[in-house]
């Protein structure tokens, strides 16, 4: 099937957000296929994706469906798959800015809950190899961090963000291969969650909620011991069931009209 304007509008709108949440795709799908006169079917989404995704496919693009390990809201990002290196993030940041943000990841990932410090991160400052930064420049470029979606931030302290895990899901995998674990439910990269006390299976937040709701002995899906964790109390936006991939849904680029361009060109 040929890409149409309401495809071409659906790529731009979510190419200039970057990552957008479930809810506003679906609206957004909606409004597309409306201003366009185009037949709108509301539980045809992944089909239309799908559609944008063959035709990017060669630009090595996609968009990547995920979930947030906090809440399990759904989220939809348009990724470079040719680059999964920490360097895609070189259009916006300088060398310095990089190592920082790799050494932040670094304490992320090593810790047990999936969170570092603010404190702990502003000390990396010092360490840098490629050029010192001030704690306060430190500071500023969290914010940054935080506003381009690759952190997030909770009581000063700082995870990945749902963006940064999905763009970076193959670097993350390579890098971390023995201290990053997949969830037992969703198999999706786990950065946050529980873990068993007797064989070390690791479990999303929602995903243990959802797995372990209503059972009064709760116990571990893979060795079967009681499951000596809280289990976490779901929202009603957390009741559904969780994701058995992020990446049911692929596509796009997040930078640019180059893009956009590409796909109105192979239009047949």
């Amino acid at each position: 099937m040929a890409m149409n304007e309401s495809h071409q509008r659906f790529l731009q709108v979510l190419m200039s957000h970057g990552i957008m949440e479930g809810s506003d795709v679906r609206k957004l799908h909606r409004h597309c296929c409306e201003v366009h006169k185009v037949h709108y079917v509301h539980d045809k989404l992944d089909d239309f994706v799908a559609v944008i995704n063959k035709h990017l496919q060669p630009l090595f693009m996609q968009i990547r469906k995920g979930t947030d390990e906090n809440d399990g809201r759904r989220y939809y990002s348009l990724v470079n798959i040719a680059d999964n290196e920490v360097t895609k993030m070189a259009m916006d940041y300088a060398e310095n800015e990089l190592e920082l943000f790799r050494k932040a990841m670094d304490l992320i990932i090593d810790s047990d809950n999936g969170f570092a410090s603010s404190t702990n991160i502003l000390n990396l400052a010092d360490q840098l190899q490629t050029k010192k930064m001030k704690k306060k420049e430190v500071e500023q470029l969290l914010q940054s961090f935080v506003q381009d979606k690759w952190l997030i931030e909770k009581d000063g302290e700082y995870s990945l963000h749902t963006r940064c895990i999905m763009e970076m899901e193959h670097y993350i995998q390579s890098t971390y291969q023995d201290m990053v674990k997949a969830c037992n439910i969703c198999h999706n990269i786990a950065i946050q969650g529980q873990v068993c006390d007797n064989c070390g299976v690791k479990i999303h937040l929602t995903c243990v909620g959802k797995y372990f709701k209503g059972q009064d002995e709760p116990r571990c899906p893979q060795c079967a011991e009681a499951w000596s964790q809280e289990i976490p109390r779901l929202s009603q936006s957390d009741s559904q069931t969780p994701s058995t991939s992020q990446r049911e849904t692929r596509a796009g680029p997040r930078r640019g009209n180059s893009v956009a361009a590409a796909t109105r060109s192979r239009r047949s």
